[in-house]
């Protein structure tokens, strides 16, 4: 004898929702799409530089370095202003990224996509990214957008904290 199993309506909808539930998570989400190719160029015998590529990489972002003793010609070339340059200069996606920028700050930029030449911070902030001492608290710093002869505050960190 066979016994026939009707589901409540209940538990159709139950159903019902837990699969609409799984397939939308099963879905790749906008946040988890790959990030584009960074090219960094840095001195290769810059150890703070190094620290600073593995920040983007744990962050997502593909790296190629390319290794060079004069990053001076580069960062005029790509209108770095040179009150905000540091040790390496980054592109990714038409921007220049310049110095220990927090990778954060990079992904607000390709999410935003303001008219711009890039982000920078000046100089070599202790606990910025790439720069973290131990025994120093990290000291806060300004994350610099800027295009041609125009600069503002685009964010400000303490570490890797934005404030």
């Amino acid at each position: 004898m066979a016994i026939e199993f009707l589901p409540s309506r209940r538990a159709l909808m139950l159903g019902s929702a837990q699969a609409i539930a799984a397939l939308a998570l099963s879905r790749r989400s906008p946040a988890a799409e790959t990030l584009p190719k960074m090219t960094v160029t840095r001195d290769p015998s810059c150890g703070c530089c190094g620290n600073w590529v593995a920040h983007v990489k744990a962050a997502g972002f593909p790296v190629e370095v390319v290794e060079i003793a004069d990053v001076s010609p580069l960062k005029a070339r790509l209108g770095v202003p040179d009150d905000l340059t540091s040790c390496h200069t980054a592109e990714v996606e038409g921007y220049v990224v310049e110095g220990h920028v927090p990778a954060e700050a990079i992904k607000r930029l390709l999410i935003e996509r303001p008219q711009v030449r890039g982000l920078a911070v000046a100089g070599m902030p202790v606990g910025s990214p790439g720069m973290q001492v131990s025994g120093q608290a990290p000291q806060d710093y300004e994350v610099i957008i800027f295009a041609a002869g125009r600069q503002h505050v685009f964010a400000r960190y303490r570490g890797l904290q934005q404030l």
